[in-house]
């Protein structure tokens, strides 16, 4: 169905209104697809589409639309396919400005023109943004907001969104002109989101246009915010040319009013690549970027390379004679050789170039370059010491102030920008009244349908009482399902406790067997010593390996007392009351107990310890006994290591622990890391299961880093490690934030 509206639309002759794939036609393209047509009425319609899309604004363009307007209308005198006078009008404007260069006629030929488009309802947006350029070479401002003016009421009564458009972004570079940036942004705000109904390039233009008047406003922020809205959308709709240049000129000024020269001088050169790949606007945009060029190596110091480019920029634009604002904006070629005699302490020369750019602001009222101008000119005439000039153009800058501070205000936020959420608002409004209005309406279907459903409920009963049956026989389905799952959720608890009770009992096992061994040893030892016949000093040795048994069997018990301790810590993990903790603090409280312990005291001695708090760390919930059995843990654990490493006889080894805290992505991270033996991969993929121990046997009951797991997880934290066999290992605790 679309593709049929599409053709009947375009069998008649007129452009698709608020249709992005119409007005977004390249004009090259088309003219290529005019070649291969071969009949009268198609190509009459692919001539009107050229006609509507070209931009006058464009000298070479300007020259080939008056063959193709000859040729519109040699074939509609075989078709009569279109009413030839707005054509006429329009040819008649063009030549007035190609050929006999006239341009008050072309202005009047033009304005007949758009009248004859409006009376046939033609939108002809393009058009009238060409309007601009001739309005400002005959310095008739004044004149191009009234007219501009009258003609955006009249598209507002009748509907016509692109003609609207169009108005909204002559009458914003006005306001810029006149320098009440007010105003200028919000009619280039108001452009904006019309053309992004129907004309993708000129929608980034004008917020790339809204940008740069903010930053030329002194509010940064949202000169930044709608110039990177800008340029991510020419990256994504692939726009290049006078656009690309605008944009490029644009982030280039703003580094350079920030001072970022480096960044400032990147772009300039970009934008000096980008003219010299245009293959329509090469000359004019070369000077653009020169001026810019300039500008930026003026700030850096170094006038020295300033002259060629400006005498280039000026052969330029004295052949094309551009004025001091065209298409790219603001052409500053005058401020820019002025800038450059003061470097060079040219004094004479730069008065005079500065008299000129301040004139040519003048005459073209450029209102926005005449205080930046008046600016520049006292700063320069107050360091010459030329008083009289001095304070004549500060009398005449703060009379222009006035004026233009009175026009806008103080408020650097554009109206526009207020008018966006009162037009929400009354959308809102608007929508609530017709969803009360559907709602009414529904109500009344729904009575009508009352009868219906009463009806529909005799035939439904029926079908009611098979599911009725169905979801009885469903919840009799569930019931069983539901004590299978509990069956095998008890049996998944007793497997779980009967592979605990069994990891108790095997560590137990072993504690007990030796106790058992030793007493039995003991016990005939004992025996042996009242035997008649006895060895002088037997007794004496018997008594001896009794005594070491002894001291065996009571290392035995206190294992096996110590297995049972860890697991009633496991047991209590966790139930402690939790409380602000200063993290630092902790950690060295229970650094110093771990270098302190009997086992390790004299080892410890000889360890090196490295300690990295952050500081400033926020306070943490925890239970601080828990989380202090984590911590000694891990301490004791890394001084071990590295006492074993140590007792091997390593040449040139140093035993080194390092200790730190710092605040991580996600929370406080803890970590320990030693350079001891480090851990093979199958050891390190254990060391947290219960039970589980590098130690020797009778040093360790391998429920440590098992009961420092369940805490830290308790805690809504994690451990982790990480070891190289050689290199030492690396315990991280991150714990979360308050």
């Amino acid at each position: 169905m679309k593709w049929i509206i599409t053709v009947l639309l375009l069998l008649v002759g007129r452009p698709m209104v608020a249709q992005h794939g119409y007005w977004a036609a390249d004009f090259d393209s088309l003219n290529h697809v005019l070649r291969r047509q071969q009949a009268d009425t198609a190509r009459v319609r692919t001539l009107t589409h050229m006609l509507d899309v070209v931009e006058l604004t464009e000298v070479r363009r300007r020259v080939q639309v008056l063959p193709l307007l000859d040729e519109l209308f040699r074939l509609n005198a075989r078709t009569q396919q279109l009413d030839e006078a707005p054509y006429r009008e329009l040819r008649a404007g063009v030549n007035f400005w190609v050929k006999t260069r006239q341009p008050r006629q072309a202005l009047d030929a033009l304005h007949q023109a758009i009248e004859l488009f409006d009376e046939a309802r033609h939108p002809i947006p393009l058009l009238l943004i060409d309007l601009g350029p001739l309005y400002n070479e005959l310095r008739e401002s004044d004149a191009r907001f009234a007219y501009l003016s009258r003609k955006l009421t009249q598209y507002r009564v009748q509907g016509a969104i692109e003609n609207q458009a169009a108005c909204y972004l002559v009458l914003g570079g006005t306001f810029r002109h006149r320098g009440d940036y007010n105003q200028a942004i919000s009619y280039y705000l108001h452009a904006a989101d019309l053309f992004q109904g129907f004309h993708r390039r000129l929608y980034t233009n004008e917020l790339m246009v809204a940008g740069t008047t903010y930053a030329e406003w002194g509010n940064a922020q949202k000169a930044l915010q709608y110039l990177k809205q800008a340029s991510e959308l020419n990256r994504k709709y692939r726009i290049k040319g006078l656009q690309r240049l605008f944009g490029l000129q644009a982030v280039t000024k703003l580094y350079l009013q920030q001072g970022n020269l480096a960044a400032a001088l990147r772009y300039a050169n970009q934008t000096l690549e980008t003219a010299r790949l245009d293959s329509v606007d090469k000359l004019p945009f070369t000077a653009y970027g020169l001026v810019l060029k300039s500008q930026v190596l003026l700030a850096q110091h170094q006038p020295q390379q300033v002259g060629p480019l400006l005498a280039r920029a000026q052969q330029i634009a004295d052949s094309l004679r551009m004025p001091i604002t065209g298409r790219p904006g603001e052409f500053a070629l005058d401020a820019t050789w002025a800038q450059y005699y003061t470097a060079r302490q040219d004094y004479p020369r730069a008065d005079a170039a500065w008299q000129r750019a301040y004139e040519k602001a003048t005459a073209a009222n450029f209102q926005m370059l005449r205080p930046k101008y008046l600016k520049q000119i006292i700063r320069f005439q107050d360091a010459r010491g030329a008083a009289e000039p001095l304070r004549r153009y500060t009398r005449i800058y703060l009379d222009l102030m006035d004026t233009l501070n009175a026009a806008q205000g103080n408020n650097l936020l554009a109206q526009y920008e207020g008018e966006r959420i009162e037009q929400a608002q009354n959308n809102q409004i608007i929508r609530l009244r017709h969803e009360k209005s559907l709602q009414g309406l529904r109500l009344r279907q729904r009575n009508q349908l009352l009868g219906v459903a009463a009806v529909a409920i005799l035939l439904i009963s029926g079908l009611g009482l098979a599911v009725y049956r169905q979801l009885y026989l469903n919840k009799q389905t569930l019931v069983q399902l539901r004590a299978t799952q509990h069956q095998l959720v008890q049996s998944e608890k007793w497997a779980f406790v009967g592979e605990v009770s069994a990891g108790i009992a095997h560590e137990l096992q072993n504690p007990l067997n030796f106790m058992k061994r030793f007493a039995e040893v003991s016990t005939t030892m004992v025996d042996t010593m009242h035997e008649v016949g006895s060895k002088p000093g037997l007794e004496q040795k018997i008594l001896l390996g009794l005594r070491q048994n002894l001291q065996e069997i009571s290392q035995h018990g206190i294992r096996a007392s110590a297995i049972i301790k860890d697991m009633l810590e496991h047991s209590r993990a966790g139930t402690g009351q939790r409380e602000p903790t200063d993290l630092n603090a902790l950690l060295l409280e229970y650094l110093q107990l771990a270098r302190q312990s009997p086992e390790l005291r004299d080892q410890a001695l000889t360890v090196g310890v490295e300690t990295d708090l952050a500081p400033n760390l926020p306070s943490l919930a925890m239970v601080p006994s828990d989380m202090g059995r984590v911590l000694l843990n891990l301490f004791t654990n890394a001084l071990y290591a590295v006492a074993q490493r140590q007792q091997t006889g390593e040449t040139n080894y140093q035993p080194l622990v390092k200790i730190g805290t710092q605040a991580g992505p996600n929370g406080v991270e803890i970590w320990v890391q030693d350079n001891g033996a480090g851990m093979s991969p199958e050891v390190l993929a254990n060391i947290f299961q219960p039970f589980f121990t590098t130690k020797p046997a009778g040093e360790g009951t391998g429920l440590g880093l098992s009961l420092s797991y369940d805490i830290v997880k308790s805690h809504g934290g994690t451990i982790r490690a990480e070891s190289e066999e050689g290199r030492g290992s690396r315990f991280v605790v991150t714990l979360p934030g308050a």
